[in-house]
């Protein structure tokens, strides 16, 4: 008999849900998520969300709102991914997009300059939704490319196939 105590798939269903609700990214138990600002402010509308009543409007109004977050997350790391790829790194792009809280940066010398590509990536090229507010995560990223001395290209790549075009334009 299987009592409780002695089962180990007994909070498997709470598990469940808890790594829904920690799935901050785009996919279910994607576990890459940091604890940065974006994924504080995407885990507080899951929690608000999941407090509401499912048939609100304010549910619905929430609900939308997190799926288009995670839906623009998606978009900016599939073309990183893209010019990852396009660079040579088709078997490194998965790991070099992986941030987890265990992330570090290789270099504290190359913190400005990440910081500064990942910057000039936001207002030069349109790499990043208008409206996104610059993503710890890829700061670690930009982090690794300097240190395989690939950011300077990256940022030639991302200019072309992702150029910054006037605010009417579409």
């Amino acid at each position: 008999p299987l009592c409780s105590n002695n089962n180990p798939y007994a909070s498997f269903g709470a598990t469940l849900a808890r790594d829904e609700e920690q799935n901050l990214w785009s996919t279910p138990h994607d576990m890459t998520h940091t604890e940065a600002d974006d994924d504080r402010v995407l885990y507080n509308m899951i929690v608000v969300r999941n407090q509401l009543d499912k048939d609100s409007e304010e549910w619905q109004k929430l609900n939308y709102d997190i799926y288009t977050l995670r839906q623009t997350r998606k978009e900016v790391r599939s073309r990183w991914k893209h010019i990852l790829e396009d660079l040579g790194f088709q078997k490194e792009a998965d790991s070099l997009l992986s941030v987890t809280k265990l992330s570090i940066i290789s270099d504290s010398q190359n913190m400005g300059k990440a910081r500064d590509i990942l910057l000039k990536l936001s207002e030069e090229t349109n790499i990043f939704p208008t409206s996104w507010e610059l993503s710890e995560r890829y700061l670690f990223v930009v982090d690794r490319l300097i240190a395989l001395d690939a950011a300077d290209e990256f940022f030639k790549m991302a200019s072309v196939v992702y150029p910054k075009r006037p605010s009417g334009e579409r």
